[in-house]
C-alpha cells in the first residue's frame, strides 16, 4: 500500500469523529447534572432543615396507657 493511500485512508476514516461527538456529548451531560444538582441544592437543604425540625418535635410514647 502507497503512503499516499494511507493518508486518504485516514483522513476519510470517520470512526474516531464518532467518538470525539459521545464524549462531548457525555460532557455535556455531566455538566448540565452538575447544573441542575447546583440549582436545586439550596430548596432541598431547606426542605430537610424543616424535616428535621418537624420530626425532632415529635415524641413517640413508649408505653401503653
Amino acid at each position: 500500500m502507497k503512503p499516499l493511500d494511507l493518508l486518504n485512508r485516514f483522513r476519510n476514516d470517520e470512526n474516531g469523529a464518532v467518538t470525539v461527538d459521545w464524549v462531548v456529548l457525555t460532557a455535556a451531560l455531566v455538566g448540565l447534572g452538575i447544573a441542575v444538582l447546583s440549582a436545586v441544592e439550596t430548596g432541598v437543604e431547606s426542605v430537610t432543615n424543616e424535616i428535621t425540625t418537624e420530626l425532632s418535635r415529635d415524641r413517640v410514647k413508649t408505653t401503653f396507657d
